[in-house]
């Protein structure tokens, strides 16, 4: 069956892919194990998949789980689908689920909220979000899903202490203040947390996400340098850690309302 799979982000420990199923043939494919832990979320399509022998319909309102070793297969009655799908690692998935990669039987159903998320991380991979935002927003549909299965275990980890979330935070904004470009999950690392912890209690704490607070830190050395005369946009962007100097330019437009040029008129003579 010819597939049509456009890697979106992909990471040691995660990967988003969008895929196009086309030319389904009639019946069952042949069974094989699944070889990934994955999230497979139907946007169009209906397909009918039987694992470990118990069929289940997978539609565009339901999430399959795919565990890893399963014995699985597919038909595809309506013809092509597409879906977007979630790989994670088994250390990505043990820090999700509470230190333990074992993931609890059952069907994950979608709820608006989690339906929004889905189509707004695919809306900023397709408009060129970095790695470090497409992992946050990739990270956090995850565990949307999963705390459907075990809710208990994906809020496991959590500082309750309010002294112990503000020092997550302020150890978060310390390693994001040196400038260093890194990604999430070496920020995670870094002051000891996972990733979805981290974003979560990152959010909970200061009103907004770890993505858009790295980017207002980033704005705010751009018109350092751009009052000090920078004129090479590519190097500043490199420096500062965007993709390139047209995302850059972007993000500084939406921000201020201006283009890189202007802003550094305006910033050495306000008149």
């Amino acid at each position: 069956m010819p597939v049509d799979r456009r890697t979106l982000l992909r990471t040691d420990d995660l990967l988003l892919a969008d895929v196009l199923c086309g030319g389904a043939p009639r019946g069952w494919t042949p069974v094989r194990p699944a070889t990934v832990f994955g999230l497979v979320m139907v946007r169009r399509g209906l397909v009918r998949g039987r694992v470990q022998g118990v069929e289940q319909v997978l539609d565009p309102a339901s999430v399959y789980v795919e565990r890893l070793g399963g014995e699985q297969q597919f038909a595809h009655p309506c013809g092509d689908d597409v879906y977007t799908e979630i790989v994670l690692s088994e250390p990505r998935v043990a820090a999700l689920l509470g230190g333990d990669p074992a993931v609890p039987e059952g069907l994950v159903f979608t709820t608006p909220e989690l339906a929004l998320s889905h189509r707004l991380l695919l809306a900023r991979a397709r408009t060129g979000a970095d790695a470090f935002e497409l992992s946050e927003r990739t990270v956090a549909v995850a565990a949307r899903i999963l705390a459907q299965l075990a809710p208990s275990r994906v809020a496991s980890g959590l500082p309750r202490a309010a002294k112990a979330r503000r020092r997550l935070v302020d150890d978060a904004r310390a390693a994001l203040g040196t400038g260093t470009p890194q990604s999430l999950a070496s920020l995670a690392l870094a002051v000891g947390c996972s990733p979805h912890h981290l974003s979560r209690v990152f959010r909970t704490e200061t009103g907004t996400t770890l993505t858009r607070y790295r980017n207002r830190l980033r704005l705010a050395r751009a018109l350092d340098r751009l009052a000090e005369g920078e004129r090479d946009l590519a190097r500043l962007a490199h420096d500062l850690g965007f993709s390139d100097q047209s995302h850059l330019t972007h993000t500084l437009r939406h921000a201020t309302g201006h283009p890189p040029g202007r802003l550094r008129a305006l910033l050495r003579d306000p008149r």
